[in-house]
């Protein structure tokens, strides 16, 4: 199968969806190359999502540095290693396999897939690209519903608490790109979306880097990443989204409360985490 010099990034999801359309009505077939590269990679995420990580203790990454600066002082100086549960290992699983299937999606719509999973590095620090396509660094995502519009509408710039941009920009640097981008799929709908970020939105990655390597080194601990917000009307506070999913909000947190810590109270739609309590809430509350 041809991969096509003349392929734009611009085309590329309606490329997509008109190589599926012609799939399902016949006017195309599937190559046995495209198949068997489909195979190998399945089975290639699959044995890597399978095979115990080392624990080798924190490491900076590409595809950690966009993290706040505060959770990555607690996950360096943390000594527990964070194991995720039975579904979330299976969320990760089927992840895996959606990008491998995008991947082979563009393949089957004739752009060009180089690099894939190639090793870079920028100051000291690591990370593997997960494909280029067309010669340009493209980062494959897997998204909720909620998540997909920051790529669709091109707001992830606005709300980013993985850091995706500063890895995108470190990606681009170590291979002297600059018109990448994501390719995300709506695990919900099936949807795509491309979105290219503007020059002036990719943070300087090399700033970031010096920056976190500083806090490191004096041990100096960072300010908070988020502020509490309003929980409901009466004057209680909670955490943001952006904490309540970081693995060390209580350590974090223990302050909240006039010095008690977080407040933990069961309700219907999941737990919310109280850093200021004046009603009591008419829920269970459960232990930190």
């Amino acid at each position: 199968m041809k991969n096509s010099t003349e392929k734009n990034l611009s085309t590329l999801v309606n490329d997509i969806y008109k190589t599926v359309s012609d799939l399902n009505s016949g006017d195309k077939s599937i190559p046995d190359e495209c198949l068997e590269s489909l195979a190998t990679g399945i089975k290639r995420a699959i044995e890597d999502w399978a095979t115990p990580k080392p624990d080798d203790g924190f490491l900076l990454r590409m595809s950690n540095i966009g993290r706040p600066a505060r959770q990555l002082y607690y996950t360096r100086k943390s000594s527990k290693r964070v194991t995720p549960d039975a579904p979330t290992l299976i969320k990760f699983l089927y992840g895996h396999l959606l990008e491998e299937v995008l991947i082979f999606l563009v393949k089957l719509s004739e752009h060009n897939v180089t690099d894939q999973q190639k090793e870079v590095t920028v100051n000291g620090v690591k990370g593997h690209i997960d494909c280029k396509i067309n010669g340009e660094v493209i980062d494959i995502k897997t998204a909720s519903g909620f998540a997909f519009k920051k790529f669709k509408n091109g707001t992830l710039r606005e709300d980013d608490p993985f850091g995706y941009m500063s890895q995108l920009a470190g990606y681009e640097q170590a291979e002297g790109t600059d018109k990448g981008g994501f390719l995300a799929i709506n695990k919900e709908s099936g949807e795509l979306a491309l979105y290219q970020p503007e020059d002036l939105d990719k943070p300087n990655v090399e700033n970031i880097i010096n920056k976190i390597l500083n806090i490191f080194k004096f041990n100096k601990i960072p300010d908070k990443c988020y502020s509490p917000i309003p929980a409901g009307t009466k004057g209680n506070m909670k955490l943001p989204r952006g904490c309540v999913y970081c693995p060390h909000k209580i350590e974090c947190h223990k302050d909240a409360n006039d010095g008690s810590g977080l407040r933990l109270f069961k309700y219907a739609k999941g737990i919310e985490y109280l850093t200021r309590v004046k009603y009591e809430p008419k829920v269970e509350e459960i232990a930190a």
